[in-house]
């Protein structure tokens, strides 16, 4: 197939693509999104916009000459706007990438888990073969008891063998 029959057909990518030149990294934009996002839900930026807010208004009102937003303040309902527009996807955006860490922090917390139980379990297998073990093995007291039946059963045949000599022997 020559080269302009390849270009034309719909199943076939190109191999540029045609428009910007330039690239952003969309890790750089999420990290600055998310100091954006963070900084956004602070006290201080409330403070700070809302001394904007009322420096502004207090202008527009007292400052006749320089009314460059008259009352119904449409200029700062714009900038407002402006700032919901743009602050809106970045949060979202801040969210998603939270979405995504906490994601896979389950998913490693979950293979820790299971890596756990299986440790457990093999060391209950462990300690139970240990135990068994220990049950077969004779312990000191084990041996003293049968010590001393032995030396008590010996104590008795001696005695009776003692009484067997005392009595007259048929012959």
């Amino acid at each position: 197939m020559s080269p302009e029959r390849t270009r034309s057909r719909l199943d076939t990518p190109r191999t540029r693509r045609r428009g910007f030149g330039w690239h952003v990294d969309s890790d750089l934009v999420g990290v600055y999104s998310e100091k954006l996002a963070r900084f956004l839900g602070t006290g201080r930026y409330l403070a700070i916009q809302t001394v904007v807010v009322v420096v502004w208004i207090a202008l527009n009102l007292a400052a006749v000459s320089i009314r460059w937003d008259p009352y119904p303040f449409i200029l700062l309902n714009l900038a407002f706007s402006t700032q919901a527009a743009y602050a809106a996807p970045l949060i979202l955006l801040a969210q998603n990438r939270q979405e995504t860490r906490d994601r896979i922090a389950i998913e490693e917390d979950r293979v820790r888990a299971e890596q756990t139980k299986a440790d457990t379990e093999f060391l209950a297998r462990e300690l139970a073969a240990v135990r068994l073990a220990v049950g077969d093995t004779v312990t000191r007291d084990y041996l003293r008891r049968e010590l001393d039946d032995l030396l008590s059963e010996l104590r008795s045949a001696l005695a009776d063998g003692d009484a067997e000599d005392d009595r007259p022997r048929r012959s």
